[in-house]
């Protein structure tokens, strides 16, 4: 391993400044000179603690980004950097959970050890490091120097009181320049690998010696069966990535002249991220030499902006829909299960004896091994729903996956170009022509310009004819039909059955731009995390293959209303004051309204039906609600602060949502596709299904410590936060468009513990001189150091739906800036990192 030496000062002292923060030096004219760095490069913060880098080169903003970061978030951070690394188990025991909220996956530390060991490489990452462009290489070994700057500080005793989770860990260590990279491959893979962590690090051959069971081969209907049984009415529903009810979301909207009352181009973004871990959102403006200035939101530890804006354009992502993976059946060597049969031999799998150290009850350090398979296609895994073994390894066939975004080496290309793009054509043509957006669709608009919708995204070239194809398709392929529709599971044996390349395709095996969905129009465009089928209902996009989306199929109710309240907008039904289009405040008043679209479907039919009575029969017997009925009749159908009966309307369509859209013990009038807004709709109260929801709900609410006529400000608040902040929203499920999420479920203390939703928000539109208008929220905030100024400020913020301006032009910074900054002259001392 290579050593580089950085110049770092130990010593510290708060100054006022008028806001300038000089690092001092010149930088080297190469941006990817990885031997030194002499930052040059400006910090100041305006309210919020919202950082300004103003850096002569790519290295230097990126060691400004990062001592940021370390200063709001190094706890988190450094706790990532061990789990990529492999070392949870060391440090905190190889029984306690681990867990990536924004994907699902859960198990202990021990097998999310063995996963990232086996995943996050030196070679896996090594294409990343390779292929990425100068200013990308330049910024995250900047962010290195940056983040070890600031934990230089720490361990040097300053900032008294700050990050005590965490300033005396034995796990708080240095970054290296590998760090940086095993984080870009763990953000890759973010929908696809480690959605699986538990069934690639525990994927084991069946051995004759009896200490793995002998599993026999699944039989597709039996599956089926099984699954069914297992889970009642749902157990035909897998979960994320196969059923794409994500759990993470996000809305936009693209706003061009003919639906803005401005006559101005506007957009908002709103990913529903979680408000823990490193899949928080970090707001900066960002601005490099002459050339370069971009402002916006990244995901922790990466130094570049991934939804923003600046005077050209400006965009955002909600998560799409298609399948990064496809699972390949391998069929064995009944001698030996480590062999599969490729192209009429049998070939060897890859095995790899893996090493973890692990913290034992007694403080001693002890280790695991286990050996790993991979065949040339990836990881080999299992996988189980409800307890029912859905991919297995038995003696005839055993499952593989193969990543596309684990392929994935121009994701960091991608977000630097976009950063350092000059207008919105420029923008539109990078999408397509690197083509490196891994999961995420993507809306656009800029000055004067057309509103852009594209899920130019990595999709495995895959098409419909191969998968279900009588040479490609593989025993298991009718249940993920089922299960899973557009997802393939292929015949891993068939050279012919491997993915296809398109001609415009930037890499091997996946669809070029020509054959991914994108849209421009000239009023307007949204994505709520359905497929791109219903962009605009104006014109359905059509003809793609279903690895990438459903096509004429029901919109969640999420959807239904982030259509709908763009029409009402446009014809002025929705009752706000004004000419009809979207202006800025008549747009940030729709976005943050609370209100629920199964509410404006269903309530009056629901109390027109049970309320008549004061007892409904529910599952454990008759409940009392009247009271509740009461409280509903009364409800001002939102989840606004200040709203009264609303948690009751949501755990009864809790259940509600359970039911399939296309059962007509759920809706009488079913879906048309022509008419995605409107249908499916008159909830058929008459089901005793349906009933019986409602009397378990009210039972629910009055078996909690929880009143019946709560308001939201006193039952909603965040989970993040001591003596949380109150949230307003709901849940997607129930119609929803502001989004506040409690998981788990537990009304135990009577609180929902908002740990998911609305997260970074961002409302654009220009001004006449060009310079753009920007206002929003870090919903959580921008640091999860409760010793921070910065902590729940902008948390306090939105809980009064007070928007935030982002300060972009010069004058806007200097009048919003806050007068305390840091001196970084004192450079006494040499610290040596490796990279």
């Amino acid at each position: 391993m290579s050593r580089s030496k950085f110049l770092l000062p130990l010593a510290l002292t708060p100054l006022v400044l008028a806001g300038c923060l000089p690092f001092g030096g010149s930088s080297s004219d190469n941006d990817s000179d990885a031997g030194a760095i002499s930052p040059s490069a400006e910090l100041r913060r305006t309210e919020f603690g919202i950082p300004h880098i103003r850096a002569d080169d790519f290295a230097s903003m990126g060691f400004a980004y990062g001592y940021a970061q370390a200063e709001d978030n190094l706890c988190l951070i450094a706790e990532d950097t061990l789990t990529i690394r492999g070392l949870r188990s060391r440090y905190f025991g190889p029984n306690g959970s681990y867990r990536i909220p924004s994907n699902g996956a859960e198990t202990t530390n021990l097998n999310a050890d063995f996963f990232w060991k086996l995943s996050a490489t030196d070679e896996a990452i090594a294409p990343l490091r390779t292929n990425s462009d100068p200013q990308a290489i330049a910024a995250s070994f900047g962010y290195v120097a940056g983040f070890n700057r600031y934990l230089a500080e720490i361990e040097a005793g300053q900032h008294p009181g700050r990050h005590q989770r965490c300033r005396d860990a034995d796990w708080l260590f240095a970054l290296e320049e590998s760090d940086m990279y095993r984080r870009y491959f763990r953000l890759a893979v973010l929908a696809s690998s480690s959605v699986f962590v538990e069934g690639i690090a525990t994927a084991q051959p069946p051995l004759n010696d009896g200490t793995v069971p002998v599993l026999e081969a699944p039989d597709p209907e039996q599956l089926l069966t099984d699954l069914t049984e297992a889970g009642g009415d749902e157990g035909t529903t897998l979960p994320f990535p196969f059923n794409r009810e994500l759990p993470f979301g996000s809305n936009m909207y693209g706003i061009a002249s003919q639906a803005s009352a401005t006559g101005e181009s506007m957009l908002f973004g709103n990913p529903h991220f979680p408000w823990e871990k490193t899949e928080r959102l970090y707001l900066a403006h960002l601005k490099v030499g002459d050339n370069t200035e971009i402002m916006g939101a990244s995901l922790y530890g990466l130094p570049a902006v991934l939804i923003g804006f600046n005077e050209h354009f400006a965009w955002s992502h909600t998560v799409s829909t298609a399948y990064r993976f496809t699972f390949y059946e391998l069929t064995l060597n009944p001698a030996n299960p480590t062999q599969y049969l490729y192209n009429g031999q049998f070939v060897d799998m890859e095995a790899r004896d893996i090493r973890i150290e692990v913290l034992e009850p007694d403080g001693s350090i002890g280790t695991r091994t286990r050996t790993l398979y991979s065949s040339h296609y990836g990881p080999m895994l299992t996988f189980e729903a409800a307890g029912v073994p859905v991919l297995n390894w038995s003696s005839a066939k055993a499952y593989t996956l193969r990543d596309a975004n684990a392929e994935n080496d121009r994701l960091l290309n991608q977000f630097f170009r976009w950063n350092q793009a000059n207008s919105l054509e420029e923008f539109i043509d990078l999408h397509a022509s690197t083509l490196g957006v891994p999961w995420v669709n993507t809306v656009a608009t800029g000055p004067g310009q057309q509103a852009y919708y594209g899920d130019i995204t990595v999709v495995p070239n895959v098409s419909d004819a191969k998968a279900s194809s009588a040479q490609c398709s593989s025993s298991l392929s009718p249940v993920f039909s089922q299960l899973a529709p557009g997802l393939p599971i292929l015949n891993g044996a068939d050279p012919a059955c491997q993915w296809d390349t398109d001609p415009d395709a930037p890499a091997a095996g996946i669809f070029g731009p020509d054959n991914l969905p994108s849209l421009r129009r000239d009023d307007w465009v949204h994505n709520c995390n359905d497929s791109y089928w219903a962009t605009n209902p104006a014109e359905f996009l059509t003809g793609f293959a279903g690895i990438i989306g459903d096509e004429e199929t029901p919109r969640t109710l999420r959807t239904r209303k982030c259509m709908q309240q763009v029409i009402d907008r446009l014809d002025g039904s929705d009752g706000l004051p004004g000419t009809t289009g979207f202006d800025l405040r008549n747009l940030q008043s729709v976005v943050l309204d609370s209100s629920l679209l199964s509410e404006q479907l269903a309530r009056q039919d629901v109390l027109g039906a049970y309320c008549a009575s004061d007892s409904l029969v529910g599952t454990g017997g008759p409940v009392n609600i009247a009271e509740a009925c009461d409280v509903l009749a009364e409800w001002d159908g939102t989840h606004n602060l200040d709203a009264q009966g609303g948690h009751i309307w949501r755990e009864f369509w809790r259940s509600v949502a359970g039911l399939s859209d296309t059962s007509p013990d759920k809706w009488l009038t079913p879906f048309d596709a022509t008419d995605p807004i409107n249908t499916p709709r008159d909830l058929n109260v008459a089901n005793p299904q349906i009933a019986t929801a409602f009397a378990d709900a009210v039972q629910t609410i009055q078996d909690a410590p929880m009143a019946l006529d709560a308001r939201i400000r006193d039952i909603q608040r965040s989970g993040v936060h001591d003596n949380g902040a109150p949230v307003f929203g709901g849940e997607g499920f129930e119609g929803s468009f502001t989004i506040a999420i409690s998981r788990p479920n537990d009304l135990s203390d009577g609180v929902y513990d908002v740990n998911y939703g609305n997260s970074y928000i961002q409302t654009v539109t220009w001004r006449d001189d060009g310079s753009p208008r920007a206002e929003g929220f870090v919903t959580y905030s921008q640091s999860t150091d409760p010793a921070s100024p910065y902590y729940r400020d902008m948390t306090d913020a939105y809980a009064r739906k007070h928007w935030i301006r982002f300060p972009f032009t010069e004058q806007e910074i200097r009048s919003a800036q806050l007068p305390v900054q840091y001196d970084f002259d004192d450079l006494d001392e040499l610290v040596e990192i490796d990279d």
